[in-house]
């Protein structure tokens, strides 16, 4: 995660520590969001993880647009 709060903070030009907030703040977000097995695949991607698995990605999106 800390590449992303990285790059948040050179493309905006604020201090790492305000970024690090919006980046909390937007993945927070998406976790309360997302389905419980997105939210843990972002989990795994942030920290590093790898690509989550597109078969259960694909599933779960369509379940968050209320395909079934």
């Amino acid at each position: 995660m800390q590449e992303i709060i990285k790059l948040v903070s050179e493309k905006t030009g604020i201090p790492e520590a305000q970024a690090k907030i919006a980046v909390d703040t937007v993945v927070g977000f998406l976790k309360q969001k997302l389905p419980a097995p997105l939210a843990s695949q972002l989990d795994g991607l942030l920290a590093g993880g790898g690509m989550p698995d597109l078969g259960s990605l694909a599933g779960g999106l369509g379940g968050l647009l209320g395909n079934k």
